[in-house]
């Protein structure tokens, strides 16, 4: 019998534990949608690892970013990274995010950007923070948009930065996050 080939394995890609909380009256995107962004925003990683998504309403996100930012308004997307040490946990925990749906949805309308795209790059935009990108200075916010950027064009999305001037209050609004 002849030998038959077999196509060379890929290494397996790390697994995600998604846990995705609907705390909010808006049924935002679907569950598919959510797991195909934050994968596609976590894949340099290489170990398996867990995060949440809660989706709140504008009290809730008022609450956390007023508890947490000592701001007082919703914002779009709170990142809440793992801080424990490995050896007291043992779970491959990467960390949180919290997404206002209202703030999502207004901002989207606002901006004139489709709903879905607004959501993408903000779910995405959350993930990186939870990598350890950040916009604090100008040559990290440079590096984490351009990945933005990257990432939104293999899901057929435009720039989110386009428009922006360096004055607008769009750039300002997605910036003002976590």
């Amino acid at each position: 019998m002849p030998a038959t080939l077999l196509p060379a394995l890929e290494p397996a890609a790390a697994m995600l534990e998604l846990d995705l909380q609907r705390a909010s009256g808006h049924a935002g995107p679907s569950d598919e949608d959510f797991r195909q962004w934050c994968e596609l925003a976590l894949r340099q990683r290489t170990a398996d690892s867990e995060m949440t998504i809660r989706l709140v309403d504008e009290a809730e996100g008022r609450e956390l970013n007023r508890t947490y930012r000592h701001k007082d308004y919703a914002t779009n997307v709170l990142s809440f990274p793992a801080d424990v040490p490995d050896e007291l946990l043992d779970i491959p925990l990467l960390g949180d995010l919290v997404i206002c749906v209202p703030v999502v949805e207004r901002e989207a309308l606002e901006q004139g950007k489709s709903v879905h795209a607004h959501w993408a790059h903000l779910v995405m935009h959350g993930c990186l923070h939870l990598l350890g990108y950040d916009h604090i200075d100008d040559d990290e916010a440079e590096e984490m948009e351009a990945l933005e950027r990257e990432l939104l064009d293999q899901l057929g999305h435009p720039d989110p930065y386009a428009d922006d001037d360096v004055d607008t209050p769009i750039k300002e609004t997605s910036k003002d996050h976590e």
